[in-house]
């Protein structure tokens, strides 16, 4: 009767044990991956940019107003139904990549308006 407790009891601190290697393992990745995107966010500056979207197939760009550069999107499913459409982005730009990462999106009231009455 002592082998199988004395059994029972090492089996139980051995699963604990594993139990607790693999929760710390898997909080120092979450930590490593949390530390890796704060990186990349400081490497690239969080930005407020008006532009129209475009969409050929699967690409969609942003064409930005202030000096007419297109950035390549890095999140497409963001911009999802602006097709066309005249939108403030608030984005990480990451100029060496010539992309850009969408934060949030809103439509521009108002200057699609202007625009039309002035080719008239």
């Amino acid at each position: 009767m002592k082998k199988v407790m004395v059994c029972l009891f090492v089996l139980s601190l051995a699963l604990g044990l594993t139990a607790f290697a693999q929760e710390a393992s898997a909080s120092q990745n979450s930590n490593m991956s949390q530390t890796q995107s704060d990186q990349m966010g400081a490497q690239a500056p969080l930005m407020t940019l008006k532009g129209t979207v475009k969409a050929e197939g699967d690409k969609v760009t942003f064409v930005n107003d202030k000096d007419g550069k297109s950035w390549d999107v890095m999140n497409p499913e963001e911009l999802k139904g602006h097709d066309g459409h005249h939108v403030q982005l608030s984005a990480h730009v990451y100029a060496d990549k010539n992309s850009i990462q969408v934060m949030s999106v809103k439509m521009v009231k108002g200057d699609s308006m202007k625009k039309d009455s002035m080719s008239k």
